[in-house]
């Protein structure tokens, strides 16, 4: 499912794309689909980069008009029929890997730089599972300290959010294992922002 298009980059694995609302299309996504941790997919000629919400912000270039109207809104659309409504959506992407045209998953920084104007669709649990499968068919984030040093004072919900996904779909052993890491979270959560 589209969600948004990118329209700038802050780095090479930071991306800002704008959601996809009724003026583009005409089933916009649901609130839901460009959620806080939602997994997203960019596709490309021989591989799709595989990304993930972090961040979010609001655009509203009316917040500071406070002169007067002289008409209603609905009625601008009838006086100035270019009248666009430019409030919207923007989300940071943050770039977690690649999956290449045979199925192999790598993660890390992707080497393709994604170009403005690219598609950015929504992936389902079975590609994040995929994405997250390595050759052992054990649970892999080898993009941790990507997002640990890259999504700021977002990283440690985010990587919690992450955790919360994967144990949805995750073997005994394998949940085990990212409780492990979710504890380790907290932990730095909590002691390792104190300043002593």
């Amino acid at each position: 499912m589209k969600i948004a298009k990118i329209v700038t980059s802050n780095s090479h694995i930071d991306y800002v794309a704008r959601v996809i609302d009724a003026l583009d299309s005409d089933s916009p996504p649901e609130a839901e689909d460009y959620c806080f941790g939602q997994f997203v997919g960019l596709s490309g000629k021989t591989e799709d980069v595989v990304g993930v919400i972090y961040d979010s912000r609001l655009v509203n270039p009316e917040y500071g008009s406070f002169g007067p109207r002289l008409s209603p809104r609905p009625a601008l659309g009838n006086f100035s029929p270019d009248y666009l409504n430019e409030q919207g959506i923007l989300i940071g992407i943050l770039l977690l890997g690649v999956v290449d045209r045979s199925g192999k998953v790598t993660h890390g920084v992707p080497r393709r730089i994604v170009p403005p104007g690219q598609e950015v669709e929504k992936i389902d649990a079975d590609a994040v599972k995929r994405f997250h499968s390595g050759a052992d068919s054990r649970v892999h984030l080898h993009y941790y300290s990507q997002v640990v040093a890259n999504a700021g004072q977002f990283a440690i919900p985010l990587l919690d959010s992450i955790i919360d996904q994967l144990c949805a779909n995750c073997t005994e052993p394998e949940i085990q294992r990212l409780k492990v890491l979710k504890q380790s979270l907290m932990w730095q959560g909590t002691f390792g922002g104190m300043k002593l």
